[in-house]
């Protein structure tokens, strides 16, 4: 992608479920779950590095021992340093009188980060402020080992002011409006009243020491769930852990956040990609599966686990965006899906290009483009292929004639190379645009001045500011014919709010483009319209999209050629078209991840809708600010 936009963050969550001597024993080290945390959280580094959070909790020491551990950061390089200071803490108790890193107890009795619950979470801040006091995992604190909870999550709600009000509702005083806090206060409290209920249940029949035990065998999570999650609207994948060594995961009931497991006698693993858990424990693809949408993987405190219904499952909006740039692309069914990506996009490029293949370059935007372009290229052999057969059975041509097709292959260069040296850190825009047309270089000399038509692919095109300032410039200095710029994803109209920053909707080059053709088919009165209408409804729960109408004024393609404008630096020689995927083909591509509300406007949730309408008042009455 030309232009980075923060999105879902990680999580990384190790339970083990034999007690720690036993992973001493067997892998020789009390660092077992250290290692492998640590492997989960650097195969998700690319969905966080606004912070780092590592939490631990350690089961079975005596009162007044500590038993939650918790460091975070926001510096460079966030998981390294914390997973160095953990290692610090190992390499402090060798000095300790009686140091034995063979007994588990000992461990647990000296040091901190020697428990059997683990929660990674890294961070991209979506908006506020990028301080320690934001990042995960967030803790809330009892003298009560039941009470504590430790939380951390990738998740944005939409109605954050409604759970506001309702916590002031159940007597609460909130120190923060931020949705981290209202959906840790909110799950606290029924916590806490699932604590007092054991508690009035038993208080006249055992003593009070004994209650605390029974309390954290009877506690009833999934009634907790249920009671404090039937509010919540947005996506999101969470994890809490309770002080007593239970803890838990819950996914919306759309299925918008990713969130999967792992499971076997010794371990349950809960990440946001596949990969990692691949990766930390050499597991097959097959063994790791989804945590289930509207449901809660609830581990006890005994080990044993239960995946239970919490919500009622609505219709699965798994987010695309996830396949098509956000998840690793390593994870062997993403690799899949992004290649049929580019060779969806084929009969659009050879439309593009006149089929003229022997005049055309083929490229790609890196990094994150390589996938959706080698699909693009299988793409244009198979369409070869198919040529051939059909010359070879109509035409009866010469063996000469059947060598040269046989030889022929596109053209393939690496045209765009990018400096990651290079930063722009200017302030003032004259300055940051130059620096902005330096991050991206070319290749010289490859490109036939005046002949060679160049195809350059990328993930996705969110504002084309970069295609504008840099990338096109550069290629227009190899002087070709043609420059084709094609997205491996629809066109972004609509803004998100389920955990990307995409929220404010003036910024999309698709919107844009729709505002120009509405002016100059003088249809304004249209955006009045739906200003008025969204006014008029603003209270409603159950909202429409009324975006939708103006785009629904004109052709994707009428879009496609006005962005094409848009983007056309002032000077450009070359002739200039995109390409955009169309959303039939993104869900063929990735038939299991149908949530495609940037594209369409279609949201899960009420407050999706709530959102976009939000947003395009902001619009027209100029606030630069979140529509949520």
């Amino acid at each position: 992608m030309l232009e980075p936009i923060k999105h879902e963050c990680g999580i990384a969550h190790i339970r083990l479920r034999k007690p720690l001597q036993y992973y001493i024993d067997k892998y020789g080290s009390a660092t077992y779950a250290v290692n492998k945390l640590y492997i989960m959280m650097k195969k998700q580094s690319n969905r966080g590095q606004d912070g780092v959070g590592v939490a631990n909790i350690k089961m079975g020491v005596a009162p007044g021992q500590r038993y939650i551990s918790r460091y975070r950061t926001i510096n460079s390089e966030p998981v390294e340093e914390i997973f160095t200071k953990i290692a610090k803490k190992f390499a402090k108790a060798k000095k300790k009188e009686g140091y034995n890193p063979k007994s588990a107890q000992w461990l647990k009795n000296n040091m901190g980060f020697t428990g059997e619950v683990w929660l990674g979470h890294l961070r991209y801040g979506t908006h506020g402020t990028n301080s320690i006091e934001s990042c995960h995992p967030f803790l809330r604190q009892n003298n009560w080992r039941s009470r504590n909870l430790v939380m951390a999550g990738n998740f944005n709600m939409t109605n954050v002011d409604e759970l506001f009000d309702i916590l002031l509702r159940l007597g609460q005083h909130p120190k923060e409006k931020t949705d981290t806090v209202t959906v840790m206060e909110k799950i606290g409290h029924f916590i806490d009243e699932e604590n007092q209920r054991i508690f009035d249940k038993y208080k006249k029949k055992k003593e009070n020491h004994e209650i605390t035990d029974i309390i954290e065998n009877e506690m009833d999570l999934q009634r907790v769930l249920k009671r404090s999650f039937k509010d919540f609207d947005g996506g999101y994948a969470m994890v809490g852990l309770l002080g007593h060594g239970a803890s838990f995961v819950v996914r919306d009931p759309n299925g918008i956040r990713p969130a999967y497991k792992y499971i076997d006698d010794e371990v349950i693993v809960v990440a946001s990609e596949k990969q990692a858990i691949k990766a930390a424990f050499n597991v097959k693809y097959n063994e790791i599966t989804d945590v289930q949408p509207g449901h809660a993987l609830i581990i006890h405190k005994s080990g044993e686990w239960d995946e239970v219904p919490i919500m009622k499952q609505q219709e699965l909006k798994a987010c695309s965006f996830e396949r098509i740039y956000f998840s690793r692309g390593n994870d062997p069914e993403i690799y899949q899906e992004r290649k049929q990506l580019g060779r969806l996009l084929v009969p659009q490029i050879l439309k593009a290009i006149n089929f003229d293949l022997r005049n055309t370059v083929f490229s790609y935007i890196p990094n994150s483009a390589e996938v959706s372009f080698l699909g693009m290229m299988q793409g244009l052999d198979d369409y070869l292929m198919q040529k051939q057969k059909e010359v070879i059975v109509d035409k009866k041509p010469t063996l000469d004639d059947i060598e040269q097709m046989l030889s022929f292959r596109p053209r393939v260069e690496k045209l765009v190379i990018k400096d990651a040296k290079l930063r722009t850190f200017i302030a003032d825009d004259a300055s940051r645009d130059d620096m902005v047309a330096n991050v991206y270089d070319t290749t010289y000399e490859v490109i036939r001045k005046g002949i060679d038509t160049v195809v350059v692919i990328d993930d996705s095109i969110v504002r084309g500011t970069t295609l504008e300032k840099s990338i096109l410039r550069m290629l227009d200095k190899l002087e070709p014919k043609k420059i084709v710029v094609v997205s491996s994803a629809p066109q972004i109209r609509y803004p998100d709010c389920y955990g990307i920053d995409m929220s404010k909707i003036k910024e999309f080059v698709a919107f844009r483009a729709m505002l120009q053709l509405i002016k100059e088919h003088y249809k304004e009165d249209l955006l009045e319209d739906a200003y008025h209408q969204i006014l008029a409804n603003m209270e409603s729960k159950e909202q429409l999209n009324y975006v939708q109408t103006l785009y629904n004024q004109f052709t994707d393609e009428q879009i496609s050629a006005k962005i094409t404008e848009i983007i056309r630096p002032e000077g450009l020689k070359a002739e200039l078209e995109v390409v955009y995927q169309t959303v039939d083909n993104l869900h063929k591509a990735c038939p299991n991840n149908l949530g495609d509300w940037y594209f369409t406007g279609d949201y899960p949730t009420p407050g999706g809708m709530r959102v976009v309408n939000k947003a395009f008042v902001n619009f027209m009455e100029g606030k630069e600010v979140r529509a949520y």
